[in-house]
């Protein structure tokens, strides 16, 4: 059996219940996964390439938006049925799949998409508070650190919670749009005619490529195979037969919804701008402009409203994308706060050095950037994808039919030979730039892309010829050990941590109990005052005093009852000083109380309960 923090998304796991449900409640416990999801494609990134498209080519695009929604909705539900039939997230498949030097790459390329992503929410979430509020864009990107805080609270209120949040993010952008068309009023026998595919050539082509590259998002492919499996379900073949049909559903609804939301975006531009004879509407910023000159403010209002929506909404799926990518490929769980602030600095780091150095205007163009920089990852997710869910073995009856199969491989090939066209001709555009030096294209650019492309073709050939050597275990910790006969355990010098509050009472009985009287006791206490934190042992301040008297008490009141007691006094970090006071006395077990602090608390008072247990080699029993 697998241990429980080997699941995807291990803290919210089968954490909604599905299985006393009938009827529209049973739905309704299954709608929530491809929300979380939808929000990818409704991003500033989308916003930029619908912008671009409905201002230089009218209505004539909306075709191109319907076949990336439907190249989307299928792959979503690839992804939805891999999480439900197999129990595994795309990414912890490819570590099954692939061996462990190609599982390094892999992590590297999602990363860099996640982080590409989330460069995209900064920049869309800084546009939209820089229009609503006039705040500076450089204050702006400042203020996207806090997302951290927000996710943190949403992941210890449970999945429900975010998905209430998310959905309601949606939900605001989409009466924003709904209220913009009632504004701009379009002929909508107009619009109905883009739904009529054309050849395209030029930079409609171009605008075509960057709304499928910007559409179809490698990290939502990720994310979609975990949040399914927030669902318990029956593991029966009923079970899994009616989860993969409500999450169809979910996934139908929520990726239709987010294809208005484009569509919408590309109407607006082409009713407001197109059809005003502003054709090089590209910034969003320009757009928003120009919404306030032809229709007042309403309109813009709700633009700047709906693009922070979508910027928040997006930067936290994107997190939760982050952490089923390092703990798939790498097997590596750190806290969540961490990771989600080290992905949002290393994407306000680009941010922040692009105004400084080239101004606010080039933000426009480091947002398209970002889109390119998520094109080059999309075969990766793609391609695994497929062979995953057409693999029998591990799929049985679930595997995808041999029609759903080359519908499939079809919409990767148009994918992958789309958005590396559209790398190509980022690639060319740098190079005939006299503005830029060419030689760190040949040395640094080109050779990292020949070896990401040799990659992307290993990825894609290797589980045809290899199928017999595919890991079937999941499980990273090792195999069980046979225990034996248990033997008792003496400790002769049990230190215990002190702070003269409510909870030293329980730590100490904890404590006395391991050792009985025949142990030696080490009552530690650690003086944390600025004082202490320079002086150590030297200062003499009133606490240090005060401090010093409990321990005593403590220690005579102990010792009447028969214990041998000794006090340990240390000054400074917690953490540190408990360590080397464990160190310098040679005890063999320490017992410290953990005072229950969750969320944001945590994060300032739970620290050192973690550090200390990283930074001794004897067992520590926490209690309480």
């Amino acid at each position: 059996m697998s241990n429980r923090n080997d699941d995807s998304l291990s803290e919210v796991h089968s954490s909604v219940s599905t299985t006393d449900k009938t009827g529209w409640r049973k739905l309704f416990a299954f709608i929530g996964p491809a929300y979380l999801v939808s929000v990818g494609y409704m991003d500033p990134g989308n916003w930029a390439t619908d912008i671009a498209g409905g201002s230089q080519f009218g209505y004539k695009l909306i075709w191109v938006l319907l076949m990336s929604n439907l190249m989307a909705l299928l792959l979503q539900s690839l992804s939805a049925r891999l999480g439900i039939v197999r129990g595994l997230d795309l990414a912890q498949a490819s570590r099954n799949t692939y061996p462990t030097y190609i599982n390094y790459p892999l992590y590297v390329l999602a990363q860099i998409a996640i982080v590409a992503c989330d460069l995209a929410e900064i920049i869309g979430m800084a546009i939209g508070l820089n229009l609503l509020f006039g705040l500076p864009l450089i204050w702006g990107i400042s203020i996207t650190i806090l997302d951290t805080f927000l996710l943190l609270f949403l992941m210890n209120k449970g999945m429900r919670m975010m998905e209430v949040f998310i959905v309601s993010m949606v939900f605001i952008v989409g009466i924003s749009f709904l209220t913009e068309m009632f504004i701009v009023e379009p002929v909508f026998g107009e619009v109905i005619s883009g739904f009529k595919p054309s050849i395209l050539s030029g930079n409609a082509l171009y605008i075509a490529i960057g709304i499928i590259g910007a559409t179809v998002m490698p990290h939502n492919l990720y994310l979609h195979s975990s949040l399914v499996q927030t669902r318990k379900i029956e593991r029966t073949p009923k079970g899994i037969r009616e989860s993969l049909k409500y999450n169809f559903i979910d996934t139908t609804v929520a990726l239709n919804l987010a294809f208005f939301v484009n569509a919408a975006i590309l109407i607006l531009a082409a009713t407001a701008f197109y059809k005003n004879g502003l054709f090089e509407v590209a910034e969003i910023q320009d757009a928003y402009k120009l919404l306030d000159h032809i229709f007042g403010s309403v309109a813009p209002t709700m633009f700047a409203i709906a693009l922070i929506a979508s910027g928040q909404s997006s930067t936290i799926t994107g997190t939760l994308a982050g952490q089923i990518v390092m703990e798939g490929h790498l097997k590596l769980r750190i806290q969540p706060w961490i990771r989600r602030l080290l992905t949002r600095l290393m994407a306000i780091i680009p941010a922040f050095y692009t105004i400084l150095h080239f101004g606010e205007d080039a933000l426009g163009g480091l947002l398209v950037l970002s889109q390119v920089v998520l094109s080059l990852q999309l075969g990766f997710a793609v391609i695994p994808l497929i062979h995953f869910n057409s693999d029998k073995s591990k799929m049985k009856e679930y595997a995808i039919k041999t029609w759903v199969k080359i519908l499939a491989w079809l919409t990767a090939l148009i994918i992958v030979s789309l958005n590396v066209q559209l790398v190509i001709e980022e690639i060319g555009g740098w190079i005939k730039d006299t503005t830029v030096n060419v030689w760190w294209i040949y040395l640094l650019v080109i050779p990292v892309i020949v070896m990401i492309f040799a990659l992307l073709v290993y990825v894609f050939i290797m589980p045809f010829f290899k199928k017999s050597e595919l890991q079937s275990s999941n499980v990273p910790h090792g195999e069980a050990l046979k225990i034996g006969e248990i033997q008792p355990i003496m400790y002769h010098k049990v230190g215990v941590s002190v702070d003269f509050s409510k909870y030293d009472r329980n730590t100490l009985r904890h404590a006395l109990l391991q050792g009985g009287k025949n142990a030696e006791y080490h009552l530690i206490h650690i003086v944390e005052t600025a004082g202490a934190r320079f002086h150590g042992e030297k200062v003499l301040d009133h606490e240090t005093q005060s401090d010093t008297d409990n321990l005593q008490k403590y220690k005579l009141n102990l010792e009447e009852l028969g214990y041998k007691i000794n006090i340990a006094i240390g000054y400074g970090a917690p953490a540190k000083a408990i360590s080397e006071i464990v160190k310098e006395r040679g005890l063999d077990l320490l017992v410290m109380g953990a005072h229950g602090h969750s969320g944001i608390s945590d994060l300032i008072f739970g620290t050192t309960v973690e550090k200390v247990r990283h930074n001794v080699q004897i067992p520590v029993l926490i209690t309480k």
